[in-house]
């Protein structure tokens, strides 16, 4: 345990390559390419609009960008190459595996055929500003339980969030997925960690017996808490302390190796006995036991919630303190290079 715990630091600390976007611009304007005008006006912002902010995983008909239900099949290999510049395999499976629980919800909602709220193709890709090896732009994919946002400065992919997954069904009970649990992992090695604390851990971790009816930060624009509770880093045992960055890792790498890596260093130079792990609700993982978990550290919040539906419907999400949509920096590098 100690030794993979310092393999956890060593890894953080020597990683100095610079992170590079440049294919991910590539894939970009392999898709541009791809489109008709009308699709390309659909889909391209400029990098300062306000919508680039907008960030909801909720079922809506008012998004901007191009759906998948608008692309050929060609089109589809093209966003799907995009995704995986940027997403670990993992993830991508994660993705299209959310996107399909639609048709799950569409059959357990008596949705009439034509009905298209939940619909696997209402996914929409948008690009922000102009994708290239010397400017600063940026991409999202969104649509229900799936909202990824991406800036890129140059060669270099500065954030890839805010990120969202969900699950609903969080566990599929019936038909021809019966059994399927998309988020397998950010619920079994939550509950191992929980139930692998001491009395007196436990009794610092869990805050309160009631779950919050969705995670905290929400879709806003700056994501905060303001107090964090719960049990410090520094207070677990060294052996829980590796259960916790193990956890951590689990959603740092949602995201491809480099980004992956970028991450991790900067959750260890922020320091490790500055995050907190929090919980709340049931600590029992049996369906209908509505709970709530969270990361925190001065950089970064990981929420995950399973409280909807009879505690059969999970979202999670990752955001990064400094670098959410980009960040404040990268949006004045942008003002500052376009007037010139």
């Amino acid at each position: 345990m100690y030794r993979s715990f310092l393999l956890f630091i060593i890894c953080c600390c020597t990683f100095t390559a610079p992170l590079r976007a440049q294919e991910m611009a590539e894939k970009a304007n392999r898709f541009l390419l791809l489109l008709t005008k009308i699709q390309q006006e659909k889909t391209l912002f400029p990098f300062d609009t306000g919508e680039r902010y907008h960030f909801a995983y909720v079922p809506r008909d008012d998004r901007k960008g191009i759906s998948v239900n608008e692309l050929n099949s060609l089109q589809r290999k093209a966003l799907m190459a995009l995704l995986n510049t940027a997403l670990s395999e993992a993830t991508v499976k994660k993705v299209n595996d959310i996107m399909q629980l639609d048709l799950v919800l569409k059959e357990l909602e008596h949705r009439p055929a034509d009905d298209h709220y939940r619909d696997p193709g209402k996914y929409f890709l948008t690009i922000f500003g102009v994708p290239g090896a010397n400017t600063i732009w940026g991409w999202r994919f969104e649509g229900h339980h799936v909202a990824f946002n991406f800036s890129a400065d140059k060669k270099e992919l500065v954030a890839g969030t805010p990120a969202f997954l969900g699950a609903n069904p969080a566990i599929v009970l019936e038909g021809p997925q019966k059994g399927k649990e998309v988020l397998k992992e950010e619920t079994s090695l939550a509950f191992e960690l929980l139930h692998a604390l001491s009395p007196e851990e436990l009794q610092k971790a869990l805050v309160t017996t009631k779950a919050p009816a969705e995670i905290i930060t929400g879709n806003k624009r700056n994501a905060m808490i303001e107090h964090p509770e719960g049990i410090r880093y520094k207070e677990l045992s060294a052996a829980h302390q590796q259960q916790l960055l193990g956890l951590i890792s689990v959603y740092v790498h949602r995201f491809t190796k480099l980004f992956a890596d970028k991450m991790l260093k900067d959750i260890q130079q922020d320091g490790l006995d500055n995050l907190w792990f929090t919980w709340a609700g049931s600590t029992v993982h049996a369906s209908g036991n509505p709970c709530y978990y969270r990361i925190q550290g001065p950089g970064i919040i990981i929420e995950y919630d399973n409280t909807q539906n009879n505690a059969n419907h999970i979202h999670t999400v990752v955001r990064d303190l400094k670098n959410d949509f980009g960040g404040d920096l990268l949006l004045q590098h942008y003002k500052a290079a376009h007037e010139k």
